[in-house]
């Protein structure tokens, strides 16, 4: 860049802020300016209002003195029809005299003696409601009985010992503020209004003959009646855009309104705002003429200094020859200290940050290395603690069963076996919770049926000094769960609220539905079902509830306790798609949380097959392709299927079993894992089977795996599994 190109880039950077200002200046004196016309026509609404009401004042003022009248106080009603008549303020003025009933006894409209009307005017009984009517009043615009013209009436008591004997009315014309508004000499484009207080045009400065009676519109009227002044931008009766000001006469509650046009408002501050541009426009292109001269001037002399700018702008050493010219040659040495000085800070404060950077990552590793080895240790250590008592169980149960000759020793040493595996099952039922969901245990339920049907076997394990109150509303929705894992972490719960209660107390479960807008750390935003379990129990410290959802960390005493009633429970929780929530403090309870996404489908309603007893099949149940990679389960299971009837073929793995099928040979049903090395898993496997040999039923089994399983006509069943549900499986259509 050109040393004059960066005078002239200066010269920008001084005026263009200048410019900035200059119209930020524009905008505020075009805004000051409407700012104090609108000032100015609030003070002219508020006064034509005092106008109004000085008017409204004067009247009633007429009123007090024809109400003072000798002959009124003494009953004299000729005497007094005569003074109301001589004292009215204009021949087409009504006075009225009502007694507390509201039954009219003369009307100086008519001749003394006259049938009058019984309806009062409109509005009136319900502003002496407000009061009692001991209070002067004036009442809304009215089309009269008797003149068939606008009026409206001024109303003042008349009191003897403290109750009201009679109502000194006053019935005038609206022409009399009509009158009144065309003495304001209003502009012809300006439109000014007096409306009652239920927004009927009482007078109008422009075609009032058209426009009287009618009603405003509803927006303002609304707006006429909650406040007392204002601005608002309308659209009159007669379809012209204006900002209307507008005031409340106090004495009457009517509202005077000024309506000017937008355009004759924003007038004279956009022809001022203008003119202020165009000078500043000037002044900006002048100054930049003559920066251009000036940098045009220097050019010769400057070409080093401006390779020294350049050098220094892009963190470069600067190598500056002195050009013979002080001032010049004085800014050139300083650029060369300046960039010294910028190197040097430079290198040193990306040494710090570095430095700074690599020390942060090295503690945030090793602290997040120390948190994974503390919940890897407390995970191993608990799964090969119950691991081993199971397997101790199971050889220790298996050898005496070899040694023993008696029949009913074997068979109790196999029912200890049972229960080993069964504890086995539940034990990896808890850590799978921490796994994907499975969607062989996945079923659509009624948290309303499932939690009361469930709560016997809650009652069972509570004491006596511990009640439990279950609040779940029969139209909770419908959740899709592993029932038997939300059976476990409901219980889980259950029992841990108890063993925080040793002296006894209450435990509260309440289901709602929920919708989450801002959901909270693993949650979607959408509609949930919050199952509440709340005690009343000695709480959790801060650290205490920082490791309440590690896997086998326990407070308990040793025999006590898992540590994987929390951890199941929160398991169980993600793998349905929520969340669980932790709200404890110590003395004061614990509250845990868990939400489940409501269901798309209604509840599962069971089937009639499933309601039928398994029937054994016969001899004659087809050729069965048995895919899976244990030689073990391979050994133990074949058997059983072959005396379920089936012709059963064996395959190791799932590109083993697709290679049998491609070969042509006849297979009736595949019954496979899902978990299996090579190139293709279970799911992968009975994807091709549904695409390419649609004949051939599918059963899968699975232990666990990360990937769902959601194919039409595949039917999934969850390991460990019960053969004769197995072969029920692959005989249903």
């Amino acid at each position: 860049m050109r040393f004059k190109s960066q005078l002239f880039a200066l010269v920008l950077s001084v005026l263009l802020p200048a410019f900035l200002a200059a119209m930020l200046a524009i905008g505020y004196v075009y805004q000051e300016e409407q700012a104090r016309q609108e000032a100015g026509l609030k003070e002219a609404a508020r006064t034509f209002s005092l106008l109004v009401d000085n008017e409204l004042q004067a009247r009633q003022k007429i009123l007090r003195t024809i109400a003072n009248a000798p002959s009124l106080a003494s009953g004299d009603l000729a005497t007094f029809y005569e003074f109301a008549l001589k004292n009215a303020p204009t021949a087409d003025t009504t006075i009225v005299l009502i007694d507390a009933s509201g039954r009219q006894l003369l009307n100086t409209r008519l001749p003394l003696g006259s049938d009058l009307p019984a309806r009062r005017a409109p509005g009136i009984e319900e502003l002496i409601r407000r009061d009692g009517g001991v209070s002067p009043l004036v009442s809304d615009v009215f089309l009269a009985p008797i003149g068939k013209r606008h009026d409206f009436v001024v109303q003042v008591p008349f009191i003897v010992g403290g109750e009201i004997r009679y109502f000194v009315v006053m019935g005038v014309n609206v022409t009399a503020i009509q009158a009144l508004l065309s003495q304001q000499s209003l502009p012809t484009s300006w439109l000014g209004a007096v409306v009652d207080r239920m927004g009927v045009v009482m007078a109008r400065s422009r075609d009032p003959e058209k426009f009287v009676g009618r009603s405003s519109d509803e927006r303002l009227r609304k707006m006429f009646s909650s406040t007392r002044h204002g601005v608002t931008r309308s659209v009159t009766l007669d379809g012209v855009a204006v900002k209307t000001f507008y005031h409340r006469v106090d004495s009457s509650d009517w509202t005077v309104v000024l309506s000017i046009p937008e355009s004759e408002i924003r007038r004279s501050a956009v022809r001022g705002a203008g003119m202020f541009a165009m000078a500043a426009m000037l002044l900006l292109v002048f100054s930049l003429l003559v920066a251009r001269r000036i940098g045009a001037s220097v050019m010769s002399r400057m070409h080093r200094l401006e390779l020294a700018a350049d050098a220094l702008g892009r963190g470069e050493p600067v190598n500056y020859p002195s050009q013979g010219l002080v001032e010049v040659d004085a800014v050139g040495h300083r650029i060369v200290e300046a960039s010294e000085r910028l190197l040097s800070n430079q290198h040193e404060l990306e040494s710090r940050v570095a430095q700074a950077v690599a020390d942060t990552e090295r503690a945030q590793k090793a602290l997040l290395q120390s948190q994974k080895m503390e919940a890897l240790g407390r995970l191993t250590g608990g799964i090969a603690h119950e691991f081993n008592n199971l397997l101790q169980t199971l050889a220790t149960s298996l050898q005496l069963a070899k040694r023993s000759g008696d029949i009913d020793r074997i068979h109790a040493l196999l029912q200890t076996c049972s229960k080993a595996l069964q504890r086995a099952r539940t034990l990896t039922g808890q850590l799978s919770s921490f796994g994907r969901t499975q969607d062989a245990r996945l079923e659509t339920v009624s948290l309303h049926e499932r939690i009361h049907e469930f709560r016997q076997l809650v009652d069972n394990v509570l004491p006596a000094s511990i009640t439990l109150d279950i609040q779940i509303p029969e139209q909770a929705w419908p959740v899709t769960i592993d029932p038997t894992q939300f059976e476990l972490a409901f219980l889980n719960l259950v029992i841990n609220a108890k063993d925080a209660m040793p002296a006894g107390g209450n435990i509260r479960v309440v289901v709602t539905n929920e919708t989450a807008v801002l959901p909270a750390a693993g949650m979607d935003a959408g509609d949930y079902v919050r199952v509440s379990v709340m005690d009343c129990g000695v709480g959790m410290s801060a650290d205490v509830m920082a490791k309440a959802l590690d896997p086998f960390f326990t407070t308990k005493r040793v025999g006590e306790g898992t540590g994987l009633g929390l951890p199941q429970a929160f398991g169980f929780a993600r793998q349905s798609g929520g969340t669980l929530l932790l709200h404890s403090h110590e003395g004061q309870g614990t509250q845990v949380d868990i939400y489940l996404p409501k269901a798309a489908q209604p509840v599962a309603q069971p089937s009639a097959a499933a309601q039928e007893p398994f029937a054994v099949p016969g001899k004659s149940g087809g050729t069965l392709l048995f895919v899976e990679d244990d030689p073990l389960v391979r050994e133990s299971v074949a058997p059983a299927l072959e005396g379920g009837g089936f012709f059963v073929i064996m395959a190791e793995s799932a590109d083993a079993a697709l290679a049998c099928l491609e070969a042509g040979t006849k297979i009736d049903f595949v019954f496979s894992d899902v978990v299996m090395p090579g190139t293709l898993n279970g799911i992968d496997l009975a994807r091709e089977i549904v695409g390419r040999f649609p004949k051939v039923k599918v059963v899968l089994a699975t232990g666990y795996s990360e990937n769902r399983v959601s194919m039409p006509g595949v039917q999934v069943l969850a390991k460990p599994y019960n053969v004769a549900d197995v072969l029920r499986m692959l005989r249903s259509r």
